[in-house]
């Protein structure tokens, strides 16, 4: 299916977007620095090892309008620019969000070092499927061929989207929710793999799937049918599948075989919010194991085999906000990578 759409390429809305240069703080794109989205906060931010904001795009909590990112729920570095998806606010996740409907973003962005945006597909405020427009995207990967799959959750699908603006390939019927064939029930994320396939998290359907270009399930994980609602994905170097399972408050790796070989909680800890609903899960190549811990407004990183939390952005299951330092809080983290390293996922090109 290819469906042709505007793509627009947008001047740079002001220096009051939110980005700062390399000489007003720290090292930008640094590698070993963390790139997290900061859901209900509406912006991206990077952030050295200690916490310090290095970037940030966004305008901050309350701020709903085009110059934030709202309700981001992922971002990824693309050479010095960065991926992000602007999923939107639901109604009545903000009482400062003053639409009974919620406020949408509906955009994919491509954003530079200075705040500009370079690319973009869907149009911000108006959710749809038609051409140019998404509904509530929730994830996006750029691919080695320089196109984008979006995980365009209210429209049950994932599709990849060329630079032109052109849907060349599309998983799930547009619109309608099932776990037939080419159905997907509030897909989460899609991440491309070596093998060409595409790994999808199927978050309604308790599941992750791989699927061929040719749209057949050539494997599918469930944990042994013990997942809630998939919230992510990803294929690490040993063959097994790293998923977060959201609605049990847990990561968990499976083997080939769907066999549990590798799982943490993160609502055990004195003090957790009872259901923090991790969001994002990757593996560093150290073998530590990086999580957005969304309700507990944390980004923590974890030693696999000690279960040890070695670093910590934001504070436990207490909401915050700064623009120097995490240390000042975070508001929902959905998303979290380290820059420079992304295992698991489609490497920065």
């Amino acid at each position: 299916m290819h469906v042709t759409a505007r793509i627009t390429f947008v001047a740079m809305l002001g220096t009051a977007i939110g980005a700062m240069s390399e000489a007003q703080a720290g090292i930008f794109d640094n590698p070993g620095n963390y790139l997290i989205a900061d859901q209900f906060n509406n912006r991206v931010i990077e952030v050295d090892s200690a916490g310090q904001i290095v970037w940030s795009f966004g305008r901050g909590p309350h701020d709903f309008t085009a110059k934030s990112i709202v309700g981001v729920n992922d971002a990824e570095r693309v050479g010095r620019d960065t991926l992000m998806a602007g999923t939107g606010i639901p109604a009545g996740a903000d009482p400062f969000c003053k639409n009974p409907a919620g406020c949408m973003d509906n955009r994919v962005m491509l954003v530079d070092p200075n705040g500009k945006i370079v690319w973009q597909y869907g149009t911000f405020g108006v959710a749809g499927a038609g051409p140019n427009q998404l509904n509530a995207p929730v994830q996006s990967t750029y691919t080695p061929e320089k196109t984008v799959f979006i995980t365009d959750q209210g429209n049950q699908r994932v599709i990849e989207v060329t630079k032109a603006g052109n849907i060349r390939w599309q998983y799930g019927q547009t619109g309608t929710s099932g776990s037939g064939a080419d159905q997907l029930n509030d897909p989460n994320s899609a991440e491309l793999l070596d093998n060409g396939d595409i790994l999808i998290a199927d978050e309604g359907n308790n599941r992750a799937i791989e699927v061929d270009r040719h749209k057949h399930i050539v494997a599918q994980y469930t944990a042994g049918g013990t997942l809630n609602g998939v919230a992510f994905a990803s294929r690490l170097v040993n063959g097994d599948t790293l998923i977060t399972d959201a609605g049990n408050n847990r990561i968990v790796e499976v083997d080939a075989h769907d066999n549990i070989v590798w799982q943490y909680a993160t609502n055990l800890e004195t003090g957790s919010n009872a259901a923090p609903q991790p969001t994002r899960a990757v593996q560093t190549q150290n073998g530590a194991i990086l999580i957005s811990d969304q309700f507990n407004n944390r980004v923590i990183l974890v030693n696999k085999k000690t279960k040890e939390i070695l670093r910590q952005f934001g504070h436990l299951n207490h909401i915050g906000y700064g623009t120097t330092s995490t240390r000042e809080g975070l508001d929902a983290p959905y998303d979290a990578k380290v820059i420079g390293d992304f295992t698991g996922l489609t490497p920065p090109y």
